[in-house]
């Protein structure tokens, strides 16, 4: 169901096959085997494009990617969050036992419970915790669900604002309607189009490269509510995804901002407000972070070793038995 009008952005740029470029291949034996085609996108805060392949005017769902977003336009409530908390609001985390525990803090904090939670009962989104869990003979829940921090988020600040509960992911509801226009500020462009998220809140569609150009302007952190919330990140990085995992190893060794997205998408931000935006078209999830490190460090905004670092942790080795064949190279 269409929550707003199709606007005439979507109708010439929603994103086609045509707007993506190979940005990465699985090499076997020194021979392709697959490829990745993809749009990618680094600009400054300042909207300045550093780098674009493929065409970063394309509009997508950013999914996940908007999270930051949604988080600043929590904290423009005027609530007060703890470190921890601002982090759990910004999350896709793995549901690790940690992580749904602290969500069920969170919401204790307001006065709430996993009831009030409106996304869906899921199991946890990280493979091993997922074994864990079901090893322990639990069911799914909202708590394990990756974007009960976010709810917790929403719930928290419509418990400060006075705002309702029972509808809180309606696209009138006065949070939403300030998320919508935080994200139109940030970008610097109209809403293309909105849907709803997997986990039911509403889901606003702008072009890659205005992903990226407001996740540059978050990652500069000009305004107190970035400064909180880049702070948050930093010392929390656990809980925006997971110990190990690529967004948290990411922010712990650039000290600015990452975020998936599912369907192929990621977003990360550095100190120094430089960001990229990655979407994967066929939704695979296998070369974004490395996409997207390859591109900082193409644009000059993070090292070659940073790159390195991060990119060996995140490869995807091809064997012949069991030796190393090849792996996945990016192409920009």
């Amino acid at each position: 169901m269409r929550l707003w009008p199709l606007s005439k952005q979507m109708t010439e740029h929603w994103l086609g096959a045509s707007d993506a470029v190979v940005v990465a291949e699985l090499m076997r034996d020194g021979r392709a085997e697959s490829f990745h085609h993809g749009v990618v996108a680094v600009v400054d805060s300042a909207g300045n494009t550093l780098l674009e392949r493929g065409n970063a005017k394309a509009v997508v769902y950013p999914r996940s990617t908007l999270k930051p977003l949604q988080a600043i336009a929590v904290l423009e409530t005027g609530i007060e969050l703890s470190s921890l908390h601002l982090a759990l609001t910004t999350a896709s985390h793995c549901g690790s036992t940690r992580h749904r525990e602290a969500v069920l803090s969170f919401l204790d904090t307001y006065g709430l419970d996993s009831q009030a939670l409106q996304c869906p009962l899921d199991l946890p989104l990280g493979s091993d915790e997922r074994a864990h869990y079901l090893a322990e003979g639990l069911s799914p829940s909202r708590e394990a669900m990756n974007c009960s921090g976010k709810h917790a988020g929403f719930l928290a600040a419509c418990t400060h604002a006075g705002y309702s509960l029972e509808d809180y992911l309606s696209p009138s509801h006065p949070l939403q309607v300030s998320i919508r226009e935080t994200i139109s500020r940030y970008a610097g462009e109209d809403i293309a189009f909105s849907s709803h998220d997997g986990c039911g809140a509403p889901l606003h569609a702008i072009s890659l490269g205005g992903l990226a150009t407001a996740i540059a302007r978050v990652a500069a952190g000009n305004t107190a509510h970035e400064q909180q919330l880049l702070a948050a990140v930093r010392d929390n990085s656990w809980a925006i995804d997971g110990e190990g995992r690529d967004n948290t190893v990411t922010i712990e060794t650039l000290r600015g901002i990452a975020k998936i997205g599912a369907e192929g998408l990621v977003v990360i931000g550095t100190p120094e407000g430089v960001a990229v935006a990655v979407k994967i078209l066929d939704g695979s999830m296998r070369a974004t972070s490395l996409v997207a490190l390859a591109a900082l460090e193409k644009a000059g905004a993070i090292s070659a070793e940073q790159a390195t670092v991060l990119s060996a942790r995140m490869t995807h080795p091809v064997t012949g038995g069991e030796a190393i064949i090849g792996g996945l190279e990016v192409r920009l």
